[in-house]
């Protein structure tokens, strides 16, 4: 398939009866496109994503002239009506054409517009009016975000962990957390001393807790500083933060961590968590491999939490 900026052309050679063809993938936006044609009583033309991850995530919402246009000397072109902010994912533009076509043709297809959803929400853009440009943006906003956290650009607040401090910025802070809003709002220690004490974090879970306010966001310490991230977003009412610990915290249970990870849900309120655990203990049987571990914790947990555990297990007899 040839492309230009926003124009896919298909060059098919004569079709016999009964025959189907599907083209290589080409590129158009972010998306990579297949067409398809079937010849049996109809000539049926088929245009779809390829299915990915971004395609589940962010289908590609099309507007699109669409013709087949005959190589011969008589040169016939049929014109689809036109599709316009059309959502495309798999079977969802099908054309049924009556008209058999012989010798070589083309399959033309001129987008008018491709239009996404940004992964926070809201209204469909186009990909072509702003939508890299706003990717750019955003990409260097957080760049720079995160420069003023790693270089110490103008701070004006310590943070203070239990084995190190760390300069931040009072309006970043306070935009991304209601409790240091109210810290810094009113005639708090903090607002005279200009520090804020975490003395329940360690420097490095305190750099990542940092971080992710910052947009630097890393991997590998958030996975190594998940409980401790988990109890600052709580404890700072961060509640994007608090939902993407929830979130991965369910991805690896284990028998080494699933009864600290149930009491975390207990402790926090994680509904999807808590759950997570009663069925990886009780319907897969796991609580018979960890009865030693699962002893001590019944003389420490919670009373209210272990008459929830005897009750899944009951309902599960």
């Amino acid at each position: 398939v040839e492309t230009a900026p926003r124009l896919a052309q298909w060059r098919i050679d004569t079709l016999s009866s009964c025959t189907y063809r599907k083209s290589d993938p080409f590129k158009m936006g972010p998306w990579n496109w297949y067409l398809t044609v079937e010849r049996n009583k109809q000539l049926y033309v088929k245009l779809y994503p390829e299915v990915s991850n971004l395609t589940r995530e962010q289908p590609p919402i099309a507007s699109f002239i669409i013709k087949v246009i005959s190589s011969s000397p008589n040169r016939r072109t049929l014109v689809h009506p036109g599709i316009c902010d059309k959502q495309l994912k798999n079977d969802d533009f099908v054309w049924a054409i009556d008209t058999l076509f012989t010798g070589r043709f083309i399959i033309d297809i001129e987008f008018l517009d491709l239009k996404i959803v940004p992964p926070s929400g809201g209204e469909p853009s186009s990909i072509w009016t702003g939508y890299h440009v706003e990717k750019h943006s955003i990409a260097t906003a957080l760049t720079s975000l995160g420069r003023m956290l790693s270089e110490g650009i103008h701070t004006d607040i310590t943070i203070n962990a239990t084995d190190g401090s760390i300069g931040a910025h009072r309006a970043i802070l306070a935009t991304r957390s209601p409790v240091f809003r109210s810290m810094f709002s009113h005639n708090l220690k903090e607002k005279e001393l200009s520090t804020v004490n975490i003395s329940d974090m360690s420097f490095e879970a305190c750099q990542a807790f940092l971080n992710y306010i910052y947009g630097n966001f890393q991997v590998d310490e958030f996975l190594n500083h998940r409980l401790a991230l988990l109890r600052a977003a709580d404890k700072y009412d961060i509640s994007d933060l608090k939902e993407a610990c929830h979130e991965s915290l369910t991805e690896d249970i284990d028998a080494k961590n699933v009864l600290e990870r149930l009491q975390t849900a207990y402790l926090y309120r994680l509904p999807k968590l808590k759950s997570s655990c009663m069925r990886y203990l009780v319907n897969f049987g796991k609580i018979y491999d960890i009865r030693d571990d699962f002893n001590v914790f019944l003389q420490s947990a919670d009373r209210e939490l272990i008459a929830e555990i005897f009750q899944e297990i009951f309902a599960a007899w």
